[in-house]
């Protein structure tokens, strides 16, 4: 099937066009390389049809919207549907075989990887692509302040309930000249299983020098006694706007017009941004976990000192089959992802959710992945 995938765009376009519209009423095929040959394709590819559902990670919601409305936009004949139910939720659904990709802002587990394998209808089993890449802001709510300077110790200790007031020594120490009033710190987390909690207890455990005591993970806990649990990004946006002394975290596109914090790194403050977001995914090698020369799981080095580079940054994946058992399936989650990890993909959810776009020969790299996934 390799060898057939790699064969050439028109016997591709062929497939295509015979599963899905029937594109031409000629049974000749062009000869490969030639000007016709390439008109075919093209229009094969607008004539994809059908449904595609996704689920998962709410962080990449504004950018699935931008993502969806330019494939549709493109191939009006398919539909793409996504439910930014939360990493776990999605990787679940995907697990299940209720959705042909998943998002997920976190990594599968050994035991996810395995069941896979059952899944995906083949030992290909799954493979991660990363998609979206961006900040995850620090967010607050104090009247009368919008940024703030902290070290992941103290932010640690805030969240985890042994700082519980906006005006502690240590607080206001790497805060010369704001007015921090004694309000007190209301903790704000994900309660769903979500990736951003778990890039941001990574964070906490990485660079925190024992401060954070727990494991990173999607599933947020803390000791701090005045907490609230939100279901989901926007919840945690919402309760933290509504709430006086609150504290959150989020993908920094959700931020608002909340307060965000600097974090310290080496011996400068970094605000977030999409190329400093990118900095960190560059000096990052892939998971020693990762399942194969495909797998394009990263694993996050958020200890580095160099000020140009923000270490609290994740790094979306969408989550597909190495093999699939149907060709409409295949061939719409394999267009879709081209499309997404496109100059114009990227270009548009950095418009719509201030992301990194990917670099261009990731980009590639993520292309010749999907050229390789085949149909059972």
């Amino acid at each position: 099937m390799k060898a057939f995938t790699r064969s050439g765009v028109v016997l591709t376009a062929a497939v295509l066009s015979l599963s899905l519209a029937a594109c031409s009423a000629s049974n000749e095929e062009p000869p490969a390389g030639s000007s016709e040959s390439a008109a075919s394709t093209s229009e094969a590819m607008t004539e994809l049809a059908g449904n595609l559902q996704g689920a998962g990670a709410s962080s990449q919601e504004s950018a699935m919207d931008a993502w969806r409305a330019g494939f549709q936009s493109a191939n009006p004949d398919v539909t793409v549907g996504y439910d930014p139910v939360g990493s776990g939720g999605g990787i679940e659904q995907f697990l299940a075989g209720a959705v042909p990709f998943a998002g997920s802002d976190g990594l599968l587990a050994e035991e996810e990887y395995t069941a896979a394998i059952e899944r995906c209808d083949g030992d290909g089993g799954a493979l991660h692509l990363p998609m979206y890449i961006s900040p995850v802001a620090v967010i607050f709510n104090l009247e009368g302040v919008g940024s703030l300077n902290l070290d992941s110790e103290t932010i640690a200790k805030i969240f985890n309930g042994e700082i519980t007031k906006w005006d502690d020594d240590a607080i206001a120490s790497q805060n010369e000249g704001v007015e921090l009033p004694s309000t007190n710190i209301t903790v704000v987390f994900r309660s769903d299983s979500s990736g951003t909690s778990e890039n941001f207890t990574d964070y906490l455990e990485q660079t925190s020098g024992g401060a954070w005591p727990y494991e990173a993970t999607k599933e947020f806990s803390t000791e701090a006694s005045q907490s609230v649990g939100a279901d989901g990004t926007s919840a945690v946006v919402d309760t933290v706007t509504s709430t006086d002394g609150a504290i959150g975290y989020a993908d920094a596109s959700r931020a608002g017009d909340l307060g965000t914090v600097a974090i310290k790194v080496g011996e400068e403050y970094v605000a977030f941004s999409p190329e400093a977001a990118a900095n960190i995914i560059a000096a990052s090698p892939l998971s020693d976990t990762a399942n194969g020369e495909n797998d394009l799981a990263y694993a996050i080095d958020r200890t580095t000192t160099d000020s140009t580079a923000y270490p609290l940054t994740l790094v979306s994946y969408h989550i597909v089959c190495a093999q699939y058992d149907d060709e409409t399936e295949r061939a719409l989650v394999t267009s879709f992802e081209k499309y997404v990890a496109s100059e114009e993909g990227q270009a548009a959810s950095a418009e719509a959710a201030g992301s990194a776009p990917l670099p261009a020969d990731l980009s590639a790299q993520i292309t010749a992945i999907l050229d390789e996934i085949a149909a059972a």
